[in-house]
């Protein structure tokens, strides 16, 4: 399988490349990757390493992404390629968000083999989920056409962190998704994931606004973003851009990756966030990991 070349980046004419997927703007000399590790400066050109070389297949209920008032009761296919352009200290799946493609084993697939996968398995969509799918997002604005004229749906699962023109360009061919909303402060997000808040914030109301189908999730880490204050003025934003009828996923916190020593996210602090989300207008809000 041939090196794929990006869509998104610019060429800066002293053999250094910008990638415009996300925020970061990350810029590389000949033979770097940026920070989601699966973009390369290759002789001037970016190239995608994991286009077409997904390292996790599965079939999935649907709520397991979670997403809970969409189709309830089907399958999906879920597909994830390695990488991801957030580095969170409380990651679940770093084992190949946080790797580099080389060193996780994956299979051969073009867009066309994954729609033919889904059909074979009587799949009604195919869910891009487990590491950061915009980070391959040239990978999934492919595979996500063919399937919708398949009559697929396509779900993506995402930290949301992306650029206008990219996600414009995927709008399009997306059903639904779910968003991770991991806090509502700046200072967390830089501190915790290495990004911004607000970028997270225009991805979920450009999604509103093309009419995909919306759920949220926060994973509520004790000491860190379980300060109720601050999920209310989450839910509040919510209620103001008309997302109050959208599902909200408080999701249990347990010990990972570089966050093994706070403790698992007691029961009561998620009753306490539904409780403060319902009396803010949330009207469907769902706890997770429980």
């Amino acid at each position: 399988m041939q090196a794929f070349e990006c869509r998104y980046y610019q060429q800066l004419g002293d053999g250094r490349v910008e990638c415009q997927l996300c925020p970061h703007h990350c810029r590389m000399a000949d033979g770097q990757t940026g920070l989601c590790r699966s973009r390369r400066n290759h002789g001037g050109v970016l190239i995608s390493e994991v286009y077409g070389k997904p390292c996790s297949l599965a079939i999935d209920p649907i709520e397991k992404k979670p997403l809970y008032h969409f189709h309830p009761g089907t399958t999906c296919l879920s597909l994830a390629c390695t990488g991801c352009n957030f580095h969170c200290q409380n990651c679940q799946n770093y084992e190949i968000s946080q790797a580099a493609p080389a060193d996780v084993p994956h299979y051969r697939l073009l867009p066309q083999d994954v729609v033919s996968l889904c059909k074979q398995h009587h799949c009604p969509g195919i869910a891009y989920t487990y590491t950061e799918p915009l980070t391959y997002i040239e990978y999934i604005i492919d595979t996500a056409r063919l399937a919708r004229e398949n009559g697929l749906w396509n779900i993506l699962v995402t930290a949301g962190y992306v650029c206008r023109q990219p996600l414009a360009d995927l709008l399009p061919y997306l059903d639904a998704a779910n968003i991770d909303l991991k806090s509502f402060s700046d200072d967390i997000y830089r501190r915790i994931s290495g990004g911004h808040l607000q970028p997270v914030l225009d991805t979920i109301l450009a999604m509103r606004d093309a009419g995909v189908w919306i759920e949220l999730t926060n994973l509520v880490i004790p000491g860190i973003n379980d300060d109720m204050g601050m999920i209310r003025r989450m839910c509040q934003w919510m209620t103001a851009n008309g997302l109050g009828d959208n599902p909200l996923h408080f999701s249990r916190f347990f010990p990972k990756y570089k966050m093994k020593d706070i403790c698992p996210t007691p029961v009561s602090t998620l009753r306490q966030a539904r409780q403060a989300a319902l009396e803010e207008g949330i009207r469907h809000v769902y706890l997770g990991n429980v």
